[in-house]
């Protein structure tokens, strides 16, 4: 079981693995969403927000660090860690709540996924070999999608044995912790099931579309899938 911080929070909107930092994060939607919210809107942002806490970013994806700062001052912002973001700490992170896991009532568990993912540990060598090939046809002309989208595409039946492997274990922590439902991210694949009578949400990344955000009301848990915010 989860050592979890739970928090009393009515309205809220869940995103993760923005990636800030990388070349295919979606920066002006994620501005276009965060920014009309009403300030009673707590913003929980898990996991994988930054994609290399050690890499410079450009003066772009600073401004997003910025932005998500100064919005701390206004609404509460919360920052779970996932493994790219693992341990991170801005220098000045104005009101930003750092933690690992999260949890609202009985309602919704929110982790990054990561700690339910014991494939890709284990298989270092074979991603390491997928991110060759993929940055090669990069360097010969194909599309310079993130790697996770050729995964999905040139790799299906290894990409869903990790996706199952995360939302079983996912469930399998909801169950032990007594909550209805369960999101994560980490793997980059959207989906919203019910698995062992248990909710298991996945908001997908804001590296490739779909975009997905959860929307949690007083009385409600929505799973959005963004096509209103690409043009």
């Amino acid at each position: 079981m989860l050592t979890i911080m739970e928090y009393e929070i009515t309205n809220a909107i869940i995103v993760s693995d923005l990636h800030i930092g990388l070349l295919h994060f979606r920066r002006r939607e994620f501005l276009d969403l965060v920014e009309p919210l009403d300030r009673d809107t707590t913003l929980i942002l898990n996991g994988d927000t930054l994609d290399n806490p050690n890499k410079q970013l450009s003066r772009q994806d600073q401004d997003v660090l910025n932005f998500i700062r100064e919005q701390s001052y206004v609404r509460t912002v919360i920052w779970l860690h996932g493994n790219h973001d693992d341990g991170y700490r801005m220098q000045k992170p104005g009101m930003i709540r750092f933690q690992r896991h999260l949890q609202i009532g009985n309602r919704l568990l929110i982790v990054h996924g990561d700690d339910f993912d014991q494939i890709m540990p284990q298989n270092q060598w074979f991603l390491r070999n997928v991110k060759r090939i993929h940055n090669l046809r990069v360097k010969l002309g194909a599309p310079p999608v993130h790697a996770a989208e050729f995964a999905k595409t040139w790799f299906p039946f290894l990409y869903r044995i990790l996706t199952e492997e995360v939302k079983n274990n996912a469930v399998k922590c909801a169950i032990q912790n007594g909550v209805a439902a369960i999101t994560c991210g980490h793997t980059h694949y959207a989906e919203d099931s019910l698995c062992e009578g248990v909710r298991y949400i996945n908001t997908g990344a804001w590296t490739e579309l779909p975009l997905c955000y959860i929307l949690v009301a007083e009385q409600t848990i929505d799973f959005i899938i963004g096509h209103h915010l690409v043009e």
